[in-house]
């Protein structure tokens, strides 16, 4: 549901401004209705993941099974990648991907985000993660439910930011849990794209994600998926 935990949640969040990077009068605005429980809502935002979802996966489709062959012909290990991410009200998921990387890529079992120019990324997976097609996969996670195509990017359990775990830097972090995480969102047609290295960036996408939950209509997320193609036809910030 497109809900917060709580009123109280949310006004904790978004009115305490602590660990933002834009003063407080520039936070985004506490919307009521957002955090009511409006049926009415979550249809409409659900019918439009589907809709979206399911023209998706019947254009692409050609494509993804192109996409898996060259993945399974030119490297060991499967087509697809599994990773467990951090859902709505913080439910664990699975998460579906293109295998970009070598299969032997995460040895040593401590999470690492990919870097530009990574050398556990195969020359197939670079041509994925450049246009983005690795992430297309994901329809089928909007489809069982588990993903928005619009919303909060999934963070993996225990990822860092300068060092220390997302939910670490600020107390605000949590909220972005109060609806299911996106495909694509309002952070990443900002251009904040690729690693969360620093608490600055971290801070940077967290506001846009707070700003999204607070203002939601339709038309924002219409808005988004245009300018996430614009985006990903100029394969800007995707490595």
């Amino acid at each position: 549901m497109f809900v917060a935990k709580s009123r109280e949640l949310g006004q904790f969040a978004f009115l305490q401004g602590g660990g933002s990077v834009v003063p407080l009068s520039m936070a985004a605005p506490v919307i009521p209705s957002v955090y009511t429980d409006d049926i009415a809502r979550q249809v409409l935002k659900r019918a439009l993941d589907l809709l979206i979802a399911v023209l998706a996966l019947t254009l692409l489709s050609p494509l993804m099974l192109l996409a898996a062959l060259a993945i399974r012909l030119t490297s060991s290990g499967p087509a697809l990648f599994r990773q467990r991410r951090v859902g709505q009200h913080e439910r664990l998921f699975t998460m579906y991907k293109f295998r970009t990387m070598r299969q032997d890529a995460n040895r040593t079992g401590v999470l690492q985000q990919a870097t530009r120019d990574d050398p556990r990324v195969t020359w197939i997976g670079r041509i994925l993660r450049r246009t983005s097609f690795d992430e297309v996969p994901q329809f089928i996670n909007v489809l069982l439910g588990e993903m928005s195509v619009v919303g909060p990017r999934p963070h993996a359990p225990g990822t860092c930011a300068g060092g220390r775990p997302f939910e670490r830097v600020t107390h605000r972090y949590g909220a972005r849990h109060c609806v299911k995480p996106g495909m694509t969102g309002l952070a990443q047609v900002r251009g904040w794209r690729g690693e969360t290295d620093t608490e600055e960036k971290l801070l940077h996408r967290l506001d846009s994600d707070l700003e999204y939950i607070a203002t939601w209509s339709p038309l924002s997320d219409l808005m988004i998926v245009a300018r996430t193609v614009g985006i990903v036809l100029r394969m800007r910030n995707a490595y």
